[in-house]
C-alpha cells in the first residue's frame, strides 16, 4: 500500500555539515576528536513545496534560527558517520511530520444534557456555599 502522502525527500546539496565537538562525557576523546554533527538547513532556499515551507517557518522550534536556518545537532554516537545519518534521519522526520497539512478545527457545540449537568451542579455547588451562612436566631 502506498502512504496517504508522497515521502518527501530533501536535496542532499541543500544541506551543510559541519564536525563539532560533542559535550558531554566522553574520556580522553573528548576534546580531541570532532566526532558529533551539526546540520545546517536553509528552509527558505530550499526545494520543499511552498505549503511545507511555510509550516516550517512557523514552528515555534528554538532549532530555527530568525533567518529561517534549521539547525540539528547531533551527539550520540560515537562515529562521525552515525551521527550524520542520525542528523540526517531528524530532519527527513521533521520534514515527514509537516508533510501533510494539519486538520482544520471546527468548533463544536456543548449538547443540551451536558449545559443542564453543568447547570445542576453550579446550583448544588450554591446551596452548599449559601449554607455555610451565619445562623439568625
Amino acid at each position: 500500500m502506498s502512504p496517504a502522502h508522497p515521502a518527501l525527500s530533501v536535496d542532499p546539496s541543500e544541506l551543510e555539515f559541519h564536525a563539532i565537538r560533542a559535550q558531554g562525557p566522553g574520556g580522553q576523546n573528548v576534546n580531541k576528536v570532532s566526532s558529533a554533527i551539526q546540520l545546517r538547513f536553509d528552509i527558505a532556499a530550499s526545494s520543499l513545496p511552498e505549503a511545507v515551507r511555510t509550516r516550517l517557518l512557523a514552528l515555534s522550534d528554538r532549532r530555527i534560527s530568525d533567518a529561517g536556518v534549521l539547525v540539528i545537532k547531533a551527539q550520540s554516537f560515537r562515529t562521525q558517520d552515525a551521527n550524520r545519518e542520525d542528523a540526517l534521519r531528524r530532519l527527513q522526520e521533521l520534514v515527514n511530520s509537516l508533510a501533510e497539512a494539519p486538520k482544520t478545527r471546527r468548533p463544536t457545540r456543548p449538547t443540551y444534557g451536558s449545559q443542564q449537568r453543568r447547570l445542576q451542579g453550579k446550583a448544588k455547588r450554591a446551596e452548599v456555599k449559601a449554607g455555610r451562612g451565619r445562623i439568625d436566631g
